[in-house]
């Protein structure tokens, strides 16, 4: 008998199933690998066990007992904690109070404790091994990597028996995956059962002892790591055969320059920066968290202030504001598509249509013609799984939500392209076809500015990269030496002869 048990789970929205039957088990000590498509049933199953939902029925059973779980406090006291995909930090408090909040120590008169509350974030960052966070900070000015981090250790405060992190690397820069997948090793090898889901197939047989596959809220395949083939695996989440994970990269790249930069500046976080992006190339970033990426994405957008020179298809830009970056010809699709990209109470035809508004109109009006057939035009492009265009966005799994940010800035149809950062959250299918799309603008000339914190996507998708070290560009890489190991070594500080 396993040390957690799910024995034919079912649980059904409005008459949908989103689990049918679905089963697996673990043990203390393991680190098991839930995977599948968006919308395959991963986080509701794991909803189910960390009580967000309750099960229509199928059986759940805890260290040789059966479990009722009917709410999070049921789940809490059966030792779960869980890390959600979507974060929750309360960005008005401090780090230390977001760990600790319902925890917080007080005096007589209700006042907060602040040294003891200080020294208890302390504490727990020196025994996870936390490095680069001031306990006293204001969340909300962190960057999103920090702040998943401190949802990692709001729950581990808590001292789970069961640790359930549901796309928690998806937020983390490349070295605080290392540390996350570290920390899960550890917690594992201290006797506890860690859940983890990823869409990332390399975190998974770095990190995992064994993974059981959901397809269309059912259980499909429990293997052990050393059994996994990747192709194979890929095939079982989709149900078919797929091949050509990344896509050929053939040479699109022209002669004329789309955008050049120089010597910009903003704040502490770009101190110089320097580069040129051709038409039909698609250039990456990449680099160690908080080192200027977010920063020079928003400064060309126009959304932050900056100092220096933007040169736009051969002309002088000022990026006032980003309605004026969107009618120039730039779009970005945004780090966090939940606050920053998405209208996530309404439909999918209103989000797509918003931004490209002004080229609609016929006279004072919108043509809702026109708007119709921008907005279908451009769920069949991204293939967008819904009912109608009518749905809610909120409604979509996570995958579609971001595809309907790339539709609504592709439907502005602009000249440069920048991306933060695309397939974060999404499963394997759809970063495939992400990437397939990524080359096939920059066939018809788009200029890609392509951010990612998954050192694999830049190789093989990006035509060179620039690593930012220090709020600059730390190198330039291209040809042979455009390699995982460079990029990495030019992340922290080394190989910046090659700049």
């Amino acid at each position: 008998m396993a040390d957690l048990e799910f024995s034919n789970i079912s649980k059904s929205f409005n008459g949908v199933y989103a689990l049918e039957n679905a089963s697996f088990q673990c043990n203390r000590g393991e680190v098991h690998a839930l995977l599948g498509e968006n919308g395959a049933g991963k986080s509701t199953l794991l909803k189910v066990l960390s009580g967000a939902h309750e099960a229509d029925s199928g059986e759940i059973r805890i260290f040789g007992k059966v479990a009722h779980i009917k709410n999070p406090s049921d789940a809490m006291a059966y030792g779960i904690g869980t890390v959600y995909q979507e974060l929750s930090i309360i960005p008005h408090l401090t780090v230390s109070e977001n760990i600790f909040i319902g925890r917080i120590p007080r005096n007589k008169l209700g006042h907060f404790k602040k040294a003891e509350l200080h020294k208890m974030t302390m504490d727990l960052f020196d025994k996870f091994e936390v490095k680069g966070i001031d306990p006293d900070a204001i969340a909300g000015t962190l960057s999103l990597s920090q702040r998943q981090m401190i949802e990692i250790l709001r729950v581990l405060s808590k001292e789970p028996e069961i640790v359930i992190l549901d796309e928690a690397t998806s937020a983390l820069t490349e070295n605080r995956v290392e540390w996350l997948l570290g920390l899960a090793r550890k917690l594992a090898d201290q006797g506890k059962i860690i859940i983890f889901i990823s869409h990332r197939m390399s975190e998974i047989m770095h990190g995992c002892d064994s993974v059981t596959i959901l397809r269309n809220g059912t259980t499909v395949g429990e293997l052990k790591i050393e059994e996994v083939n990747v192709d194979e695996v890929i095939s079982m989440m989709l149900g078919r055969k797929i091949e050509g994970y990344f896509p050929e990269k053939i040479d699109h790249v022209q002669e004329p320059i789309a955008l050049e930069v120089k010597n910009l500046r903003c704040g502490h976080e770009l101190n110089g920066v320097d580069f040129m992006l051709h038409k039909g190339e698609v250039l990456g970033v990449g680099g160690l968290a908080g080192q200027g990426q977010a920063e020079l994405l928003l400064s060309l957008f126009g959304v932050i202030k900056h100092k220096g020179e933007i040169w736009l298809n051969g002309k002088p830009h000022k990026a006032g504001s980003p309605k004026d970056s969107l009618r120039k010809g730039i779009a970005l699709v945004p780090e966090e598509r939940g606050e920053q990209g998405l209208h996530l109470e309404f439909s999918i035809g209103y989000n797509i249509a918003l931004p490209s508004l002004w080229k609609l109109r016929s006279g004072l009006f919108i043509n809702r013609k026109k708007e119709a057939d921008v907005i279908e035009k451009y769920m069949n492009i991204l293939a967008v799984k819904a009912d109608n265009s009518e749905t809610a966005v909120q409604n979509l799994s996570g995958g579609n939500q971001q595809k309907i940010v790339l539709a609504k800035m592709l439907a502005t149809e602009p000249s440069l392209l920048l991306m933060h950062d695309i397939t974060r959250g999404v499963d394997v299918g759809t970063k495939k076809e992400m990437f397939s799309l990524v080359r096939e603008l920059s066939a018809k000339g788009n200029a890609i500015l392509y951010f990612s914190t998954d050192v694999e996507e830049l190789v093989n998708v990006c035509d060179r990269t620039l690593v930012m070290y220090d709020g600059k560009v730390g190198a330039t890489l291209s040809g042979k030496e455009f390699t995982k190991e460079n990029i990495i070594g030019a992340a922290i500080g080394e190989a910046r002869s090659m700049a």
